[in-house]
């Protein structure tokens, strides 16, 4: 059986995630409302329990005529695609059960649903792109990065020597890391990622509005967490929201202030998030990888907080309408050429 519950329905949604094994933050009714109000689109979670097989899937659901790319083309609230959650999601399976018959009815819903297609970014911890193999396009991109947590001991001897040295400057200057989750943190968060989303030329989609953050913290209370780089006369120098459910802990946003960033605050600021994370059950840090897979100077800075080998990050592309994703294509004149899925979004 086949259920679909919408954000509003926040009791039985997060029972359903919160009954699986394994399950991270990114599937809570709680993460994607700030999402919502960021304008994703509409949070559906899908809940299937059959002959030996259960699973969840989380999902924003897009209403292709408000794309602009469709701006007076299409009818609003006549075609949707899906697509996975700032973050990751996809289908999490639990059971010996043949999931045949659970991608069949999630086949039909989104065909009597009128969906287009659904792009999927597997999350790398979970390794759940292994559910998916026959009924996705899969397809493996870069590595990121996660900390085992399982000791503090373990924590330090995975961190290259060079970094390192980082956290031991940063710790000589006094430096100190401290964490919370109140309103006026979230203010000066927010100043400082923009700050450094405004130096990194960001698209306009990396700023978040204020009752996004409200959203996060009020809807997040117990997974949200501030972790901040202070210097000894108060300044905040640097920060990062942490999330963090069922043992799984993620590096979400970040921010420093250029200034101060010769004194390695994230470094140090990464390391103590670590050593909370191990403190409070944690078994892993997920640092994420590289712009667009790459393994830029981002990609290089998170590998030096774990020498071991990285993870392998996949993402998923399915076509529910063969006819109708090709009409879409073909309305699109002006289309470049990219890998770009869905293709009539590029």
């Amino acid at each position: 059986m086949l259920m679909v519950y919408s954000v509003e329905q926040t009791a039985q949604w997060d029972a359903a995630v919160r009954s699986m094994a394994s399950y991270d933050v990114y599937y809570l009714s709680g993460y994607v409302k700030a999402f919502q109000i960021h304008g994703d689109g509409e949070p559906l979670l899908f809940y299937y329990e059959g002959d030996g097989l259960r699973g969840i899937n989380v999902v924003m659901k897009r209403d292709i005529a408000k794309a602009p790319q469709f701006a007076g083309k299409l009818e609003e609230g006549r075609w949707f695609d899906l697509a996975t959650p700032y973050g990751y999601g996809g289908w999490l399976l639990e059971g010996d059960g043949d999931s045949t018959a659970l991608y069949a009815a999630y086949e039909a819903w989104c065909n009597e649903h009128a969906i287009v297609s659904e792009f999927v970014r597997f999350h790398p911890v979970l390794k759940n792109h292994i559910f998916a193999q026959e009924a996705y396009e899969v397809i493996a991109l870069g590595n990121t990065i996660a900390m085992d947590l399982t000791s503090n001991e373990t924590i330090w001897t995975n961190i290259i020597s060079k970094n390192r040295n980082m956290i031991r400057k940063a710790q000589k200057n006094n430096i100190r890391i401290c964490h919370g989750s109140n309103k006026e943190l979230y203010q000066v968060f927010r100043e400082i990622y923009n700050a450094t989303m405004d130096k990194d030329h960001a698209t306009d989609y990396y700023y978040f509005a204020p009752d996004f953050y409200e959203s996060v913290r009020c809807d997040l209370p117990e997974n949200a967490e501030i972790f901040y780089a202070q210097m000894e006369d108060g300044t905040i120098i640097a920060a990062s929201i942490m999330l963090s459910a069922n043992g799984y802990m993620n590096y979400h946003l970040s921010g420093s202030r250029r200034d101060y960033q010769h004194l390695a605050p994230t470094n140090l600021l990464l390391y103590e998030a670590a050593l909370w994370g191990c403190a409070n059950g944690c078994r892993s840090l997920h640092l994420g990888g590289g712009v667009g897979s790459g393994e830029d100077s981002l990609y290089k800075f998170k590998r030096a907080f774990y020498r071991e080998e990285p993870l392998r990050y996949h993402i998923g592309k399915k076509i529910f309408s063969q006819e109708k994703y090709q009409e879409l294509v073909e309305m699109r004149t002006d289309l470049p050429e990219s890998g770009f899925f869905p293709r009539y979004r590029a």
